[in-house]
């Protein structure tokens, strides 16, 4: 199936199931002059999938960056050192406290049962087609790699956390700001090289190529590393906690800095790498990333922003048609159990992935997720180059909405 026709599909799809009349897509996405459109392609050819191979590889090195131990806040720092290395300053961090919840004594009565991952709480799609098992790793002796088993052995404690962002500063409305982001930990006894390595890497290239000396914007850009995802969105939860207030806030009064711009959308990246298909009736999948694979792009439909936020899917859906090399997006309205979500009734929040998360991931499309098989060797280059395109529509959007340029 071609790109295009992929996408009308998609779109056709989407109208039915919403039951709304959308525009053409001409009518959301900003108007973008021939100089602009050059420079924003100019841009995305600057990625490269050496590049962003190169930095999940750089991640894995902290194992699974679980939250609270020793190889987080060594992978938080390399972050850190490598945001600066792009010039992405300034480069800044927030800091919360997490408990771990205790063990339950022995001989209590069970804990309620949480909500199933392809059944999410708030407005998730059912689950068709054939299922294969899902779940979390938690036995070390399923990770065949003594060194990799060795580096994950240490546990999860109570107690400070941090989380990385840089910030590319608006020429002429700083006080107004994107938000990109991807969780930097993981979970399951691997090396959390697609949940959330390829979106951390993302971000980061993002990050990278926006911070290129010769780029300038007119609206802020922010991206976040975020923590402690895994154990229910906490990082995400803290930032919106800490910074909310502070939005649009001229701080000195006069300076023209603004250390909390006035949100305008957020923009997360979680799980970009691994699109093989249905499970066969075995359970088994594909080995190959399947050739009608697509960047999947999801809004929340019973957010208070889904209006919004469906608009900002379409405004990267475009972006997608306009600047990826070889996949197609999809735009779905299902987005649950990622870093946006505590931003969905705030502003305009979507969530780029490889699948959608109800009714994909949840139904156990992606094999590896939580489990020790989660690791940079599982993937091939077709499937880094899925979220290779996933970072080339991020990119084409909002250097669109920013109004980014190239210096002469």
């Amino acid at each position: 199936m071609s790109k295009s026709l992929h996408r009308l599909v998609a779109t056709c799809s989407l109208l039915c199931l919403s039951g709304e009349a959308l525009h053409a897509q001409a009518t959301i996405t900003p108007p973008v002059d021939s100089v602009q459109d050059a420079a924003i392609r100019s841009m995305v050819g600057r990625l490269d999938l050496e590049r962003y191979k190169a930095t999940i590889k750089g991640l894995t090195q902290f194992g699974d960056r679980r939250q609270g131990t020793a190889r987080n806040r060594a992978a938080v720092d390399w972050i850190e050192a490598q945001l600066k290395s792009y010039g992405c300053t300034p480069t800044e961090r927030i800091t919360y406290d997490f408990q771990v919840a205790p063990p339950r004594p022995a001989g209590s009565p069970p804990a309620p049962p949480r909500p199933r991952p392809d059944y999410p709480a708030e407005g998730g799609s059912h689950v068709r087609g054939i299922r294969a098992r899902t779940g979390v790793n938690t036995d070390s002796l399923r990770q065949p790699d003594p060194r990799v088993r060795a580096l994950n052995a240490e546990q999860t404690t109570s107690g400070q956390r941090q989380e990385v962002y840089c910030t590319k500063v608006g020429t002429t409305r700083p006080n107004e700001m994107y938000i990109v982001g991807g969780h930097m930990d993981g979970i399951g006894w691997g090396e959390a090289a697609n949940d959330d390595g390829s979106g951390t890497a993302l971000v980061m290239e993002l990050a990278r190529i926006f911070s290129s000396p010769d780029v300038q914007t007119d609206r802020s850009i922010r991206f976040v590393l975020w923590n402690n995802e895994e154990s229910g969105l906490n990082g995400a939860r803290a930032y919106v906690a800490q910074r909310q207030a502070l939005q649009g806030v001229e701080s000195p009064a006069g300076s023209g800095r603004y250390p909390e711009p006035k949100w305008l959308g957020m923009i997360q990246h979680d799980m970009m790498l691994f699109d093989h298909g249905m499970p066969r009736a075995d359970g088994t999948l594909s080995p190959a990333q399947r050739p009608e694979a697509d960047v999947n792009i999801e809004f929340q439909a019973n957010s208070k922003m889904a209006a919004e936020s469906q608009k900002l899917a379409w405004v990267v859906a475009t972006a997608n048609d306009k600047f990826a090399t070889d996949y197609p997006a999809t735009v779905g309205q299902h987005m649950t159990n990622t870093d946006s979500a505590p931003f969905q009734d705030i502003i305009p929040s979507i969530s780029l992935r490889e699948n959608e998360r109800g009714a994909h991931i949840g139904a156990g499309w992606d094999p590896n997720w939580h489990q020790p098989t989660d690791m940079f060797s599982t993937y091939s280059d077709k499937d880094f180059l899925l979220g290779l395109n996933a970072a080339q529509s991020t990119l084409g959007a909002i250097a669109m909405l920013s109004g980014a340029r190239l210096a002469r």
